[in-house]
């Protein structure tokens, strides 16, 4: 009865048949994954899909498909489709290599397709001397033994290439861990660790730290392990108005040193201890930088100005503040300044943001560049497992290469004798690419009558 069980448990998972349809259900779920915005906030398919839709979406975890618990668990039965069906099929490979072949009957190399009888003027052991030269020399490792008067040469090659089936096999399944090791969700509910794998969200204001992420899956905030800063957010414009570019200058800090500089491009991520962060998007603030700086003397100042403030540098003895303010959507272009040194009337003027102002006062020259302030919006993500996808996708290339385009092939040699000459019947075998080994045979027959 155990054994009965046993049988019905292999046969069911080193089926082709549940392999394929395992492969079809991932195929068709990664389609819904594609389709669906994934990783969006709640309201969003509220919004889009209705209150019951988005309610269906959360229960099946659809919002967030490559990290549910059904799309795992069909990783995982196909995992278990794949090793079942590999252990059961290696034994078969290992038994056909370790077959000696010069225990072969030479009547049964009649009825080999490959085959091709030849006669030559020469005794059996000279003919065998010159096969087994020939052998030799292109490559092959051939064995000979004598059945009383004739002589029977075996030579293969290739024969670990059998294993390339399952050199995919493992490649897929190292995709497969390295996919586990990168969800959130195994390092949630199964390690018990939310930093061993993340996906999530900064909003980041400029000249402001944090050391932790937003995650999508809950919301909740999980430890960086280090402080990420925003030093500067730089965003450049077509003529149009519409963002070109946008880069944030970050540092990274440990126990209060800087460890690390870099900018953060769109396509230009900065890594640090496994944990990526990628430029997504930039959220303006209406308030803005300050750099004044006095021609004559040198002395400079930085300040955090929001429209109908008044700020003073009581170094230089001025005052200054925004009045007014030109915008094109949420972006800042011009800014109306009110300006006084104390000395005079006030200065009232338009400046353009990001461009420095010469401003001309009784008590001196004063340069004034302003600048709107932005939060840089920036993906984070830590996953483990990626370096074993990029070692399984190689692997799966040697794997489908070994696969498709070598083989093991086999050459038997039986020489008899045939009055004063020698009969000599070739016969080759091999798995895969049949028509090119048939050519290298018949090449090595025609070298044998030189």
């Amino acid at each position: 009865m155990n054994s009965l069980k046993k049988n019905s448990f292999t046969s069911l998972f080193a089926s082709v048949q549940l392999a394929l349809f395992l492969l079809f259900l991932l195929a068709s779920t990664s389609i819904i994954g594609t389709l669906i915005p994934q990783n969006s906030p709640r309201a969003f398919y509220i919004e889009r899909y209705g209150q019951k839709t988005a309610q269906f979406f959360q229960l099946l975890d659809i919002t967030d498909m490559y990290n549910s618990w059904w799309f795992l668990f069909l990783l995982s039965l196909f995992a278990v489709n794949l090793i079942v069906c590999s252990m059961e099929r290696i034994p078969q490979v290992f038994r056909i290599l370790r077959r000696d072949s010069l225990t072969v009957s030479p009547d049964r190399l009649q009825h080999l397709p490959i085959k091709k009888e030849i006669q030559l003027p020469i005794s059996p052991e000279a003919a065998n001397s010159r096969v087994l030269t020939i052998l030799k020399n292109k490559g092959w490792q051939p064995r000979s033994k004598n059945i009383g008067a004739s002589y029977l040469t075996v030579a293969d090659r290739g024969g670990w290439t059998r294993f390339g089936v399952y050199i995919v096999h493992g490649s897929i399944l190292l995709i497969l861990v390295g996919a586990l090791f990168g969800s959130s969700v195994v390092a949630r509910k199964l390690l018990r660790d939310p930093q061993f794998a993340f996906k999530g969200s900064i909003m980041l204001p400029e000249g402001e730290s944090t050391d932790h992420v937003t995650t999508f899956k809950t919301g909740k905030q999980v430890g960086l392990g280090f402080q990420l800063r925003c030093d500067t957010f730089t965003i450049e414009h077509y003529p149009n108005g519409m963002p070109k570019t946008y880069r944030t200058r970050a540092s990274i800090a440990e126990n209060g040193q800087v460890v690390q500089t870099a900018d953060i491009e769109v396509n230009k991520p900065l890594t640090y201890k496994g944990v990526t962060f990628y430029q997504s998007n930039y959220q303006p603030y209406q308030n803005y930088r300050v750099i004044l700086q006095k021609k004559e003397s040198n002395m400079a100042t930085a300040a955090v100005i929001v429209p109908a403030t008044q700020l003073e540098w009581s170094e230089a003895g001025v005052s200054y503040g925004i009045i007014n303010r030109e915008s094109q959507g949420e972006i800042t272009r011009r800014l109306k300044i009110w300006f006084t040194d104390n000395q005079g009337d006030p200065a009232v003027f338009w400046v353009d943001t990001d461009q420095e102002t010469v401003i001309q006062r009784p008590s001196g020259t004063y340069l004034l560049t302003i600048s709107q302030r932005y939060a840089s919006g920036l993906q984070a993500t830590k996953d483990p497992g990626v370096w074993l996808v990029y070692s399984g996708c190689l692997l799966m290339l040697v794997g489908l290469y070994v696969a498709f385009f070598l083989s093991h092939r086999k050459i038997y040699v039986f020489i008899q004798e045939d009055g004063q000459a020698s009969r000599i019947l070739f016969a080759g075998e091999a798995n895969k690419n049949k028509v090119g080994f048939e050519a290298k045979l018949f090449e090595l027959i025609e070298e044998s009558k030189k």
